[in-house]
């Protein structure tokens, strides 16, 4: 009869504190769930809290938003904190937003089903969008360079051999050797070997294998740079 009288007790006793128990936000906003340690998984009904993380859920402030990108150990050299960044969103392929970056992690991380190392970049982006939601999937383009006044051409229309790049022009069944600079994912600079607005082939025509080579004197020049900088 005790232990049943006590066991009524604590019945009546957590009775009371479950009316008690609304949570209440401090504000009005998105509530979201904090995701459990390791980040598996999301608290709800039935989690076990524990005294030392107490937070059940958060309330973004959306008027600050960020982007976290990731890029790989080659191009981390490039970014810096204060480049110009342009962000899309995957579920509103319309809109596009403008940020910087704020951060650029100092060490690399390998991740899931990826064998390249690749290194965190946060970026602060200048516009709220009431439309957005935390944890949507972006496409980050970081402007790591500008140029001006340059002649550039596609990616495919480059080709190499041993340590010589060249094209193939449209006329004469010229192979021309060029000096390349920079590029990025679908263009890159070219530095001397192109006349402006000449025509370039994007893939081998026919019979380009036996084309005339032109352009000697520019890749003696691009051999002796590289002795140079090694």
């Amino acid at each position: 009869e005790l232990s049943l009288q006590r066991q009524h007790e604590q019945r009546n006793e957590l009775i009371k504190v479950l009316a008690q128990f609304t949570v209440y936000a401090p504000q009005d906003g998105m509530v979201i769930y904090k995701k459990e340690w390791g980040g598996s998984s999301k608290r709800k009904v039935g989690s076990q809290i524990s005294a030392w993380d107490p937070v059940v859920a958060t309330l973004p402030d959306l008027s600050k938003m960020v982007s976290k990108t990731y890029v790989n150990e080659i191009d981390i050299s490039k970014v810096s904190v204060g480049q110009v960044v342009t962000v899309g969103v995957d579920a509103f392929p319309d809109k596009q937003y403008t940020g910087k970056v704020t951060v650029v992690a100092n060490v690399g991380e390998q991740l899931p089903n990826s064998d390249a190392k690749v290194f965190e970049v946060i970026v602060q982006l200048n516009e709220s969008d009431t439309t957005l939601r935390p944890a949507m999937t972006t496409v980050t383009q970081i402007r790591t360079n500008t140029y001006d006044n340059v002649d550039f051409i596609p990616l495919e229309a480059v080709h190499s051999s041993d340590s010589m790049s060249y094209v193939y022009l449209t006329s004469g069944q010229v192979r021309q050797i060029v000096d390349l600079g920079e590029a990025n994912e679908n263009f890159i600079i070219v530095n001397e070997g192109l006349e402006p607005k000449a025509e370039v082939f994007l893939t081998v025509p026919e019979g380009g294998d036996k084309w005339e080579i032109k352009g000697w004197d520019i890749y003696e020049k691009v051999k002796i740079r590289r002795i140079a900088e090694e």
